[in-house]
């Protein structure tokens, strides 16, 4: 998947919009669709706001965590069609939205330096499918679904779907998923890995979010992104571009604060404290 980066990304104060709502606790920052009465689709509004903050989120370092999330009774059922049903009217068709808003959140997404966890509350569709599963963790419940609606509008899949669903399912179940675009319910989903963790109820889908968002933000994060880029290359390289991958990020996790307090703890037989340098 290739990059498509801002070279300066808006800072973080500017991008306020009632259709994503951001809300701080300590370093875990919670991303919330917020456009409920259209079951959170993405309109251009909310593809820009997510798209910009993500930016801005990636080089904030007083974010260690991210939670994203959708307002209501849906995480997100993705593009919106009654908007690009009027797009389609007015003679555009080369669906340039993909380029411009979906690579762009799916690449932040993916390569966010510091944990993110999906609060996946009702249904995951089409586009909203495809950005839960960039997410490190999906926290869902009884009432969680998914469905890979792509084939059901006559089109290929997006978000980094073709990247994503293969990894978690493997390639002849992800093969099934989008050509067949049915439901997946909440305890399939789980057993086949769209849900990292299941609860009981779908009111504790979004602090359960929360609270592992918590813990992984007083985690060593500058770790944690490092283990993720050296996945990303171990999952599609060689062992050779894997054990450079791993040298290098040792070189870089080795040099940090962090770790000279954890082994300094461990030594004096305490409990590690970590700050994210």
């Amino acid at each position: 998947m290739t990059a498509i980066r801002p070279p300066h990304p808006p800072p973080l104060s500017s991008l306020k919009t009632d259709s994503l709502l951001v809300d701080r606790t300590d370093a875990v920052v919670t991303l919330t669709l917020n456009r409920p009465s259209a079951m959170n689709a993405l309109d251009v509004d909310l593809k820009e706001a997510l798209r910009d903050t993500l930016a801005s989120l990636e080089t904030d370092k007083s974010c260690r965590a991210i939670v994203l999330a959708g307002a209501g009774n849906a995480f997100c059922v993705g593009q919106d069609l009654r908007e690009h049903a009027e797009q389609l009217e007015s003679g555009r068709t080369d669906l340039d939205t993909v380029r411009v808003h979906y690579n762009p959140i799916a690449q932040r997404l993916a390569s966010m330096p510091k944990p993110v966890v999906a609060a996946v509350r009702g249904m995951a569709a089409g586009a909203g499918a495809s950005l839960s599963l960039l997410a490190d963790f999906r926290i869902g419940g009884p009432k969680t679904g998914f469905l890979m609606a792509f084939a059901n509008v006559g089109l290929a899949g997006d978000s980094g779907i073709s990247w994503s669903l293969p990894r978690i399912v493997g390639h002849a179940r992800a093969l099934e998923l989008l050509l067949l675009a049915e439901p997946v319910r909440s305890a399939d989903a789980y057993a086949m890995g769209l849900l990292s963790r299941l609860v009981d109820d779908d009111e504790q889908v979004l602090p359960a979010a929360q609270e592992l968002a918590a813990r992984l933000a007083a985690g060593p994060t500058v770790a944690y992104g490092a283990i993720k880029r050296e996945l990303s290359i171990g999952d599609a390289g060689t062992l050779s571009d894997a054990l450079a991958a791993e040298a290098q990020a040792q070189a870089i996790c080795g040099a940090t604060a962090d770790h000279k307090n954890a082994v300094n703890s461990f030594v004096a037989k305490q409990k590690p404290v970590f700050e994210g340098r």
